[in-house]
Parts: C-alpha cells; structure tokens; sequence
C-alpha cells in the first residue's frame, strides 16, 4: 500500500519529528509513504479569518501535489478538517458565483483520499496494536477538530491503551476545549489563557508523565501553560507515542518546542 504524508505546516516548521515518527510508524506496517514536495498549507488560516477567495489557490495546490496518491494522511485533526469539511463548502462557494466548477472538482478528487492517522491507522490499516512500546503514564486530550468535525470517537484512545507499557489515565473534563482554537487565540488571547489554564489543571490532576493529542497546535498551546508552571509534564503528539518501540524507546526528557518554555 501507498500513501502521502500531509505533514502541515505547524509540524513542518515547529515539529518534524512528528513528521518523522508517522512515516516510521507506517513503514512498520508496511505502508510505502511518499512526500510530495508541492505541498503546502491547506488554507485553513486564510479561510478561517474569512478570507475565502485566497484560500482557493491553496485548495488547488493541494489537490494537485497529492494527485496520484490514493491515500493522504495527516497528523493533524484540525488539518484534516479543514480539507474534508470545508474544501467541499468552497467548490460549491465558487460554482454558486458562477466561476465554474473546477474548484469543486479538485475538491471532490481529493477530499475522499485524506485521512486523519488514527482513521487511517484503525479504518484503513485495520489495526489497533501497532506495535508500540511506551512505559509512561498518558493522559489523552480529544481536540475540538478531532472530536467534532471528524468524530473520531475512541479510536485514538484504544491505539493507546494497545500500547505494550502504557497507562492510559482519564482527563477530567477531557471534552473542553484546551482555548488555542488557531486564530481565536489571537483574537481573544485573555480567553484562550484561561481556557489553558483550565485544561492545564485538568491534565496535572490525573498525575500522568506525559499528555498526548492528535493536534501539536493544540499541545503547542498547552504545553506552554504547562512548561510556564515548571509542571513536568511532557507534551507528545500521539505519533510519537506510536512510533516508539522496546529496541527504538522515545526518550521521554527529550526537550521539545512549546510555547513559553523557560530556556
């Protein structure tokens, strides 16, 4: 089997090694996985400040860097999202204004093909044991995109309870959201800090070593409330999680880019 990483532009710039560890993962698994070098970001700033019109060039980009591929996986909820919900809304935008309409079909061609990894993994691969190794306490954070755009429902929590080491510890509140929300925490920066501070609360009252989610913007944003309280407490995109194994272990006090980490 054959599939692109769509490694966005948050992991591609701040966190490759997320990146790395999804093509790790599937090469274990018997996935050959290519990376097309068009590609870019999806659009989903643009779009999500309302500027539509210039997020249709990305659409275009994108659906014609991963031409060829039958399946497109990203590490991200919010990206995928992004590409399968709102990618449809801006072909029909564009045909409704009479421009056509080979922005829907660009959309309608790739749209189908782009999974989220925990989709992927479960849906497509079948699997659930990947065989991972991970002798820590987690705690698992359900991002807002994951949870409710793409429904992904227990399918990243039951890859981590296959986790051969892991404890799975419940997040109290585990459905609120963190407060990064993308743009709405540069907007309402006051708001997104105490939605933070919330979450933070949460994830230090289950004791867990490390916090995992589907989104590294998300752990970017709490992982910095977290880092500013010295709490101890390791951020990881769960890629990384699934990617580590007894002979290649991750190495848990690795230092790791968050937001507001004291140097």
């Amino acid at each position: 089997m054959r599939a692109a990483l769509f490694v966005t532009c948050v992991n591609d710039a701040l966190y490759p090694d997320t990146g790395r560890a999804v093509v790790r993962l599937l090469e274990r698994l018997g996935v050959e996985v290519g990376f097309p070098a068009a590609q870019s970001c999806c659009g989903q700033p643009q779009y999500n400040t309302g500027y539509r019109h210039q997020t249709e060039p990305l659409l275009r980009r994108f659906a014609a860097a991963f031409e060829g591929y039958e399946y497109v996986v990203a590490p991200s909820g919010s990206c995928a999202a992004m590409v399968r919900d709102n990618y449809p809304r801006l072909g029909s935008a564009a045909a409704a204004e009479g421009r056509g309409g080979a922005l829907a079909a660009a959309a309608a061609a790739v749209v189908p093909k782009v999974y989220e990894l925990t989709e992927f993994l479960v849906d497509v691969l079948g699997v659930t044991d990947v065989g991972a190794y991970f002798p820590h306490t987690v705690t698992y954070h359900p991002t807002c995109h994951g949870l409710r755009l793409l429904g992904l429902g227990d399918r990243p929590t039951r890859l981590l309870r296959a986790v051969r080491g892991l404890e799975l510890l419940e997040l109290p509140g585990a459905e609120e959201c963190c407060g990064f929300g993308g743009t709405f925490a540069v907007k309402n920066p006051a708001v997104s800090a105490a939605m933070g501070e919330d979450k933070a609360r949460a994830v230090l009252a289950t004791g867990a070593e490390a916090v995992c989610t589907v989104d590294n913007s998300c752990l970017m944003h709490l992982g910095g409330v977290l880092a500013r309280q010295r709490a101890g407490v390791r951020p990881l995109h769960l890629a990384e999680i699934l990617a580590a194994t007894e002979q290649d272990p991750y190495p848990l006090t690795t230092d790791r880019l968050v937001l507001g980490e004291a140097r």
